[in-house]
């Protein structure tokens, strides 16, 4: 026998099943995600804090160590890159959290390979041992790090050397990479500490994210539109029809479908002055009795001005018609916009050159420098 309410219906209880299948669904996914980010959170607090590198790391690698220095990595599969136009990258920092989306396996516009070999970090520098030689870059000697946000490339800049150059990694070993990198960059400053205190802070802040298991749905909270195909959506569509076929009918006149003012008014003499006397109504104080001039219609603004200002098409939203200022575009803006080359090297906010390409230096001295200068700002 079927399970029936009070009413001796069924479909209350069929309601209340799909409620709970789809709440639990929803609720499994996000759960998964929650839980993939938190335990790598903790394995990189893990890692920060049991990170250690030793000289016997080194045994059988073309790399003389100094007297206190210790291998700590290595990953046998780099490219040394290189970029042809300079710009001033950002100073190293200890920031570190887990990418949002995966990486791209692309190189960046402006970016040439110039060599292969092992990538080697030290507990002093970062080693390329390539084909046609060694490239190092010290610590102590740094003066730019940038880690490109949608490619697995990282830029540096030296004291000592005027070209910025980089590695360019596989995409699933860049993450553990840049994490190490700054790991060693912390301990050559002596701020270790100060790593594992922001993953203790970045678990934190996560555990108060994590999803509640959804309430169980009962037949008792079903509504009437339920019983409808399509539920209230269908319920308002059927309302919205039933609203304008009246409006329809009265706009097309369907009572009179021969235009039976129109054949009236023609059929009909006019009438002559000698028959009819013109009656003229005396005029009222203080009243004008001319007409009143007819003012024509503006256009509406969404009509006569382009929706993107003259911005490309792109899901993205961004266009030329000024608004909010994009720091962080899109990793897929370069798929829609001609972006400069060394774009992602930039620190700023996104801005149209006069040569049409984009750039991420706008609010700078040098914005556009070698485009003719900024024409106008992208925004959202």
């Amino acid at each position: 026998m079927a399970k029936t309410d009070s009413t001796g219906s069924t479909w209350r209880y069929r309601w209340a099943h799909r409620q709970n299948v789809r709440r639990v669904s929803t609720y499994r996914g996000a759960e998964a995600a929650w839980r993939r980010r938190d335990d790598e959170l903790r394995r990189l607090r893990a890692l920060a804090a049991d990170f250690q590198g030793s000289a016997a790391a080194g045994a059988g690698l073309p790399l003389e160590l100094a007297a206190d220095e210790v291998v700590l990595w290595a990953l046998p599969a780099a490219q040394l890159v290189e970029v042809r136009h300079t710009s001033v990258l950002p100073a190293p920092d200890l920031t570190v959290a887990p990418p949002d989306a995966p990486l791209r396996p692309r190189r960046p516009d402006g970016v040439r390979v110039t060599d292969a070999g092992m990538a080697v970090i030290t507990s002093r520098r970062l080693v390329l041992l390539g084909g046609r030689g060694r490239r190092d870059w010290a610590y102590g000697r740094m003066t730019g790090l940038a880690h490109d946000p949608a490619a697995p490339v990282t830029l540096i800049q030296v004291l000592d050397r005027r070209r910025t150059s980089g590695l360019l990694l596989p995409t699933d070993a860049a993450p553990d990479f840049r994490f190490k990198l700054t790991l060693a960059f912390a301990d050559a400053i002596e701020q270790r500490a100060a790593v594992v205190d922001q993953l203790d802070e970045l678990i934190a802040e996560h555990a108060q994210l994590k999803p509640f298991r959804p309430a169980v749905a009962t037949p008792a909270q079903a509504r009437l539109t339920a019983r409808v195909p399509g539920g209230r959506r269908t319920v308002a569509v059927a309302a919205a029809v039933a609203l304008l076929v009246p409006a329809a009918l009265i706009e097309s006149d369907p009572s009179d479908p021969t235009g039976g003012a129109e054949v009236a008014a023609a059929a009909t003499p006019a009438p002559t002055p000698s028959l009819a006397p013109a009656l003229i109504l005396p005029a009222t104080p203080g009243r004008s009795t001319a007409p009143k001039p007819t003012k024509s219609p503006r256009p509406s603004p969404s009509t006569s001005r382009d929706a993107r200002c003259g911005a490309p098409e792109n899901p993205l939203g961004y266009d030329f018609c000024g608004g909010t200022r994009i720091r962080r575009p899109a990793a897929e803006v370069c798929d829609w916009f001609d972006c400069a080359p060394e774009f992602w090297a930039g620190r700023g906010y996104l801005v149209q050159c006069r040569d049409g390409s984009v750039s991420l230096t706008g609010g700078r001295s040098n914005a556009c420098a070698d485009h003719r200068g900024v024409r106008r700002t992208i925004s959202k």
